[in-house]
């Protein structure tokens, strides 16, 4: 496996870096049109377009629409069947990710300025959310923890989840977590055609009011083309993480970090930076004798050699104002001191402080959300949290004499505007306000 050294001292360092972090024409506009006619079609012919596309992209024949829909039932025997440490592993992911979250609510708030006049800002949860679990190379119970934990700690009502399923397998670790993180209904839908129904219902699966989750190209596209008429929580790109190192950590471990975001797939991104380009040499010895006892060698062998990267950087300060130009999903400090260097970080989806903290726990069970920014849009977007399932209503309530007050500096700019409605409706306030003073 031939991983990619670049120097930051060579004269062409920022073309190649340039040309390392560009992710332009991931999706195409092949890709842009393929789904734009999944969304007209499942908007027109609902559940009928849902039961062909099951069975032309997932190889799966459900006996009609009720089929789309995995019984609360099953949803219990998936828990009750899973391996008892298993079930364990999801109960206390799942306790952490909600204790995590708890810190997250927020609540309205108001105060009163000197007319009496009453402000503030009433919080309220969604109504519905739906939430994507992508279910193609691989099962992610994970996943269904990470969005529908913060949903239910936010309060909202119902939670619809749509998950693949590939020749008609249903993944009991799925639908355990599932169980676990009270989702109230799950289909079995994927792609593009999922985030059609939840987008804009169909006889079977209800329109929801935001979809969350990650999915792969096409359902990435999907939610970028839905968007308006549902929220969404981001357009996820493939998995990123960023490792900073000064050379002192096992270089095992460094290689086993990169690994973990590479093996989820062949567009995904491993980066290393680290001053000591000897550390760079045996981390990338490690990674040819690990590659072997890998499951999944091909894909972490493709990612690694396409999109991968050991960097060789002057100096921690150097490295510093790299990761905030790359702005990556995850960032690993495998630092002495990893504080200091963090205070310098401005863009990062999640960050890993200190050698002890694989990104492998913040994906499964630290407690953080593991839905996170890519692609450099930590620069401007968060992780998923309980915020994203909760909307905020401005409150306004006007005394008599602070309606006369506001009344004249509303009609003053409202003319200034041309609008004369709006002046005079401000204005009718005054007169009361002033007679009640």
């Amino acid at each position: 496996m031939k991983i990619q050294r670049l120097q930051s001292a060579d004269p062409d360092f920022e073309d190649r870096l340039a040309r390392l972090l560009d992710r332009g024409g991931e999706q195409g506009e092949a890709v842009a049109g393929a789904v734009r006619e999944i969304l007209a079609d499942v908007r027109a012919r609902g559940d009928t377009a849902l039961l062909e596309y099951c069975r032309r992209f997932d190889r799966h024949a459900p006996d009609g629409p009720a089929g789309l829909e995995v019984p609360a039932a099953r949803l219990a025997r998936a828990l009750e069947g899973i391996d008892p440490g298993q079930r364990r592993a999801l109960e206390e992911a799942a306790g952490r990710l909600r204790s995590y979250a708890e810190h997250q609510r927020v609540q309205g708030w108001t105060f009163t300025d000197d007319d009496g006049n009453v402000l503030g800002q009433k919080v309220s949860p969604l109504d519905r959310a739906g939430i994507y679990v992508p279910g193609g190379k691989a099962a992610y119970p994970s996943s269904v923890l990470m969005n529908a934990v913060p949903a239910r700690v936010a309060g909202v009502a119902e939670v619809v989840m749509c998950v693949p399923t590939p020749g008609g397998v249903r993944n009991d670790m799925v639908l355990a977590a599932a169980a676990i993180a009270g989702v109230d209904r799950v289909f079995t839908l994927g792609g593009a055609q999922a985030v059609a129904a939840m987008a804009f219902g169909t006889g079977v699966v209800p329109a929801v009011d935001k979809i969350v989750g990650p999915g792969n190209a096409w359902v990435a596209e999907a939610k970028r083309q839905v968007y308006g008429v549902v929220g969404i929580d981001m357009i996820a790109g493939p998995s990123e993480i960023l490792v900073v190192c000064d050379g002192a950590t096992d270089p095992d471990w460094i290689a086993m970090d990169l690994f973990s975001q590479a093996e989820h797939d062949e567009q995904a991104q491993a980066i290393l930076l680290s001053p000591d380009p000897a550390f760079l040499d045996r981390v990338a010895e490690s990674a040819a004798r690990l590659l072997a006892e890998m499951p999944r060698a091909d894909i972490i062998r493709a990612s690694m050699s396409e999109r991968g990267a050991l960097v060789h950087v002057a100096d921690l300060e150097q490295a510093a104002a790299l990761v905030n130009r790359i702005a990556p999903e995850h960032l690993e400090l495998s630092l002495a001191d990893p504080e200091t260097f963090a205070a310098k970080v401005r863009h990062a989806g999640a960050i890993f402080l200190g050698r002890h903290v694989a990104e492998a726990l913040g994906d499964y069970c630290a407690g953080p959300n593991h839905v996170l920014p890519t692609s450099r849009t930590a620069r401007f977007s968060s992780p998923l949290g309980v915020y994203d399932f909760q909307k905020r209503s401005s409150v306004i309530r006007c005394s008599p004499r602070g309606a006369a007050r506001l009344g004249r500096v509303a009609a003053t700019l409202a003319r200034a505007e041309g609008l004369e409605a709006h002046a005079r409706s401000a204005e009718f306030r005054c007169g009361r306000g002033e007679e009640d003073q």
